[in-house]
């Protein structure tokens, strides 16, 4: 299988600092898997070992089972967006990318091909240190898909846009990955990813806390839950709980269940002849689940704001 990125036991060291640490996950094609974690949690730096810009200090991070320096014609293979300003400022949009093209035996076709993919053709002869940071981080997003590659790598690429914009990139994300690509994403919004991605890689302090389906990271916070009403509340607790279901009585015939899907508390009401009048669920938003999952490992902010700017006033990347 082509276009599967391996990192195993990844870890690295500046000093005595550990900023990622033994990250072991796959990402298969076919999926947009968000990367996510609080800020200072590795994220921009694990992507950065990944394309090569980054030594491991230990462990191995692979592309189809080689180091990225290894991969003959890298760009057609790994396209990234990990800082939309790396850009010259007096080149313009079209001179930029034909630049990459011929750097890297890309087809200059592909240039008018991408500017018009990201909705950059009529700015295409504009200086790209005139650009708004939208039309930096669409320029970005061109780069990236230059080569037409099977693994696209973005760091925070919905910077800078509008609803649009945004609603543009999350429509852009999940046909690539129907075409069979590998996308791996990072971001700090988690609405666009409960509504962009398939997988979910979760870490904090460069270890792994996740890596899981969407709907099952989000199934597995405790403020997702099964509202039931039976006359039989006290016979169907006592079968919750012989399945290791958690239940809360809320007196006469309401429970509140967590622990288990909608459809198993009803298998279970089902198999013990319980008679049903409601069956509900209440789900927790995948900002609930994931500052549940993350409450431990945030390095810088208050409690309240667990996954704010850092306290210094530098992100990741400056960081380190």
């Amino acid at each position: 299988m082509s276009g599967v990125i391996s990192l195993r036991d990844l870890t690295k060291r500046y000093g005595d600092k550990v900023v990622v640490d033994r990250l072991s996950v796959e990402l298969a094609p076919g999926k947009v898997t968000g990367f996510l974690g609080p800020n200072g949690a590795g994220k921009s730096t694990t992507m950065r070992m990944v394309l090569g810009l980054d030594r491991p200090t230990a462990g191995r991070a692979l592309v189809d089972g080689k180091p990225y320096a290894e991969l003959s014609h890298p760009m057609r293979r790994v396209g990234a967006l990990l800082d939309a300003k790396a850009v010259h400022p007096g080149h313009t949009a079209r001179t930029h990318l034909t630049a990459m093209a011929r750097s890297n035996g890309v087809p200059l076709r592909r240039v008018d091909e991408v500017l018009e993919t990201v909705g950059l053709t009529e700015v295409a002869g504009h200086r790209a240190g005139k650009f708004s940071l939208g039309m930096g981080q669409r320029l970005g997003i061109a780069g990236a898909l230059l080569g037409d590659p099977e693994i696209l790598m973005f760091d925070e690429p919905v910077n800078g846009l509008d609803p649009d914009g945004v609603r543009w990139i999350r429509g852009l994300m999940r046909s690539l990955a129907a075409e069979g690509r590998t996308v791996f994403v990072s971001s700090h919004l988690m609405s666009e990813m409960q509504d962009t991605a398939d997988q979910l890689v979760v870490i904090g302090k460069g270890r792994l806390i996740a890596d899981a389906p969407v709907a099952d990271v989000i199934e597995g916070s405790s403020l997702t839950a099964v509202r039931v009403r039976t006359p039989q509340a006290a016979e169907l607790e006592q079968q919750l709980l012989v399945a290791g279901m958690c239940v809360e009585d809320r007196g006469g015939d309401e429970l509140i269940v967590s622990g288990g899907a909608l459809d198993r508390v009803g298998g279970v009401a089902h198999q013990a002849g319980v008679r049903i009048n409601e069956l509900s669920q209440r789900e927790a938003s995948l900002e609930q689940a994931y500052m549940e999952l993350t409450a431990s490992s945030v390095e810088f902010g208050t409690p309240s704001q667990a996954d704010g700017p850092p306290a210094d006033g530098m992100d990741e990347k400056e960081r380190v």
